[in-house]
């Protein structure tokens, strides 16, 4: 089940890539010889008009041919080749499939935002939420609280002493109760961890916090969590929101991922790849829909920038040359673009392996 559900989600996110520099495409007079979903062998093909729909036997990719779009040198131009239309055509038809992968995971959240999923709550919202619960949204390292094994996602629903007991949904009375009953330690949180419900016995300290120092605390950080489905009418504008930051988050992880690619400081442990990626597809799909429907949209979030970064063989390696013949007003000598972005595949398919046998070294391990 977990590997149809993936290979489900894979078709989709690169149908509706594809989808955006074919429509990019024709919109703009260029002919499109081919539509292929997966890559060669090909398995099936129909073809309707000028253009022919394809099925392939490798199902990781897709790809849209384009007339022109691979001009070898000396070859005749046509006025409908890829390369004869001006270049912020050109551009835009590149752009179109990294567009399409943001809008769809702009309505993919907005969805979830009307199915409700859980999220931090305002404290507006708290009471109108189903489910509302502290939740730990830090640890500090080396606190009362990481020593008792908390950690982030925990759902505290309570927390007692001999005598006293809250188990309210306010951050700052909980922080109050534990300061007041310090003395009484160990308290006594019963928290929701990963779904099963646990006694966890704490003891708050002082020299936790820095701005107060005396006062006893668990060294935690938490916030209100619940569920709140958005009307249909404001769910749109939440979701572009959340989608916009979500977008601005990704990006900064990849940068910093790709950054140490070159330090040889790179992350591994933060970075799935396919098998990793299908696991949390799977996970997500036993989960509901709301979750299915979350985790594609962040795997599309993910394609679209990771198709933007100026590396050969990618959308955005493409643009980069776009943008280089706009400047220097002459064509790319062919043959040095057809290597370099040969080389860039090799390494792409390089990293890929490395990142499945990391995935596969923390199934083993």
């Amino acid at each position: 089940m977990t590997i149809i559900a993936f290979l489900l989600v894979l078709i989709v996110l690169i149908l509706v890539h594809e989808l955006g520099h074919f429509v990019a495409a024709k919109l703009f007079g260029m002919r499109v010889d081919e539509f292929g979903l997966g890559y060669p062998p090909k398995v099936w093909g129909k073809k309707i008009g000028e253009t022919e729909y394809t099925f392939n036997a490798l199902p990781f990719g897709g790809f849209v041919k384009i007339f022109g779009e691979d001009l070898e040198e000396g070859h005749p131009a046509s006025p409908r080749a890829f390369t004869s239309k001006p270049h912020y055509q050109q551009a835009i038809v590149l752009l179109a499939g990294i567009s399409m992968n943001l809008l769809f995971a702009w309505v993919l959240i907005s969805a979830t935002l009307t199915m409700g999923v859980p999220r931090a709550l305002s404290d507006a919202e708290v009471p109108h939420a189903v489910d509302a619960a502290l939740t730990v949204a830090q640890v500090l390292p080396g606190s009362p609280a990481s020593v008792a094994g908390l950690s982030v996602g925990d759902r505290i629903l309570a927390v007692s002493t001999a005598g006293a007991r809250y188990d309210g949904v306010d951050a700052l009375t909980f922080t109050e109760f534990t300061a007041a009953h310090a003395s009484e330690s160990p308290l006594t949180l019963t928290i929701d961890h990963a779904g099963e419900t646990k006694s966890v016995p704490v003891t708050p300290a002082p020299g936790i916090i820095a701005s107060d120092p005396t006062r006893p605390a668990l060294g935690i950080g938490l916030a209100v969590t619940g569920v709140v489905p958005v009307s249909i009418l404001h769910a749109p504008i939440e979701g572009a929101v959340l989608t916009a930051e979500i977008t601005k988050e990704t990006a900064v992880a990849l940068y910093h991922f790709f950054a140490g690619l070159f330090t040889f400081t790179a992350d591994l442990s933060q970075v799935a790849g396919p098998i990793g990626i299908a696991g949390a597809v799977g996970s997500a799909t036993a989960s509901g829909l709301a979750p299915l429907l979350t985790i594609t949209a962040l795997i599309s979030i993910n394609l679209a920038l990771i198709n933007l970064l100026p590396i050969p063989a990618l959308d955005g390696g493409r643009l980069l040359f776009v943008i280089i013949e706009a400047i220097t007003r002459r064509p790319l000598n062919a043959g040095i673009v057809n290597a370099v972005n040969t080389i860039g595949f090799g390494l792409l398919v390089l990293l890929m392996l490395v990142v499945t046998a990391h995935d596969i070294f923390k199934i083993a391990g």
